[in-house]
């Protein structure tokens, strides 16, 4: 959000500070205080017997100059890829794809195949049937030869102006129980069973792709508890709890990052995931810390935000509940699942904006910092990953991921890898002469 890792609305199902600042939908599970060696505090009961969490500073990144997009007609307001407009990009053979990079890409792009040829394409780029050639070649690539196939198979396409803004998320780990005990006492909650959701586009073609979740309450469809009344007890005997978190400052993340590990007392692990949320919107309690003044220019950093939530615990679950936005979680048997369904790769997978982004495509980012810059596979989505050009990385698990992600916030320019012939198709359509 693993989109956010199953659908990032999610897991979203995820981030770096200036995707939280920014009232995002994904974010990291940040370092629960400043010092190495003291152990989580929280406004709860005591957490003495809780292991500390290790503090994990943010990664500063190399520097990088992106390159330039192609001049482009800007269409303000587009709603889709295809409206947006698209550019030719550059070879894809010119484009400084590493061998490594490429590799990787190729694997998650064949496990993505089945689902590119038969989804549809909400972008307006492609049809199932313009993959089918790249996917068939896909499956008998030589060691080796990953960057020769993107080259021959596929063709670069700027969406729009190309700027791209991209952030991190990671597969973050805090402390749990399955049972409620001492010490562990914020419930993990699964889908309630009385959450509902509409499709709107049933009763109206005006309405088509408008999904809406809530409840029944007598003879009307209300919106679903938001995030206080939760907190406060309203799903009692409307919904499982799958576990127990030690802390809820880091389970409130682990909900904006909408997947993640929880550390069980034996020392286990417990993979949780995004099963569904309760239909409220989302609001960045960054950008309303900044906004009212309560961090300064030197509390600007993740840790500085969590550091207030605990410093200011009162005021800090206040800050909290005004996003009323609740995810519901599922126990995961394996490794966290992008919105195809399938299993995201830490360094490869990225969430994007499906109206924007074919998922399944591979997209080459050129941002202002090396880490980010290179190709990616849109595998996921997020509740916040919305526009052109959008994208959030994901890192994986373990302190480098959460270095990275903690300070992912690259600006460049992204070109979507499409398969031949798409330009020259869309811009006959519209009129247009490709060159």
């Amino acid at each position: 959000m693993v989109g956010g890792l199953g659908g990032r609305a999610r897991l979203a199902l995820t981030t770096g500070l200036a995707f939280l600042l920014s009232a995002c939908g994904g974010g990291i599970v940040p370092p629960s205080s400043l010092s190495r060696s003291t152990p989580v505090q929280s406004s709860g009961p005591s957490r003495t017997n809780i292991p500390p969490q290790r503090y994990v500073p943010v990664r500063q990144p190399v520097a990088a100059t992106p390159i330039a997009p192609m001049p482009a007609i800007s269409a303000p307001g587009a709603q889709t890829a295809a409206t947006a407009g698209v550019t030719a990009g550059p070879p894809i053979a010119s484009l400084p794809i590493t061998d490594d990079q490429a590799t990787r890409a190729l694997a998650a792009f064949r496990l993505s195949c089945p689902s590119v040829m038969r989804r549809a394409d909400t972008s307006g780029l492609t049809r199932g049937a313009d993959w089918q050639p790249a996917c068939a070649a896909a499956a008998s690539v030589r060691p080796g030869d990953a960057r020769a196939f993107f080259a021959s198979w596929f063709e670069s396409v700027q969406v729009g102006d190309g700027k791209a803004f991209a952030t991190g998320y990671y597969e973050p780990e805090i402390a749990g129980s399955h049972d409620r005990r001492p010490g562990y006492d914020v419930p993990v909650y699964g889908r309630p069973t009385d959450l509902l959701e509409a499709d709107l586009g049933l009763f109206s073609d005006d309405l088509k792709g408008k999904k809406i979740r809530g409840r029944v309450d007598g003879r009307a469809f209300v919106p679903y508890f938001d995030r206080t009344a939760i907190e406060q007890g309203a799903l009692a005997n409307r919904a499982p709890v799958i576990a127990w978190a030690a802390d809820e400052i880091e389970m409130f993340f682990l909900q904006i990052q909408g997947s993640g590990r929880l550390r069980l007392p034996d020392g286990s692990v417990m993979r949780i995931g995004y099963d569904t949320q309760n239909g409220r919107g989302y609001t960045g309690i960054g950008a309303l810390m900044k906004a009212r003044g309560l961090i300064g220019a030197g509390q600007t950093s993740m840790q500085g935000i969590v550091q207030w939530l605990r410093d200011h615990p009162v005021e800090g679950r206040d800050i909290m509940r005004e996003n009323k936005s609740f995810v519901f979680f599922r126990e995961l048997p394996s490794a966290p699942l992008g919105a195809l369904g399938l299993a995201v790769t830490g360094g490869v997978s990225a969430a994007a904006d499906v109206k924007f982004v074919p998922l399944g495509a591979p997209v080459f980012l050129s941002l202002d910092r090396t880490d980010a810059t290179g190709l990616w596979v849109a595998q996921d989505t997020g509740g916040a990953i919305k526009g052109t050009n959008r994208f959030d990385t994901f890192w994986g698990a373990g302190d480098d991921a959460r270095a990275t992600a903690g300070g992912m916030g690259a600006r460049g320019t992204a070109f979507l890898l499409l398969p031949v012939g798409t330009v020259a198709r869309l811009n006959a359509g519209r009129g247009v002469p490709t060159p």
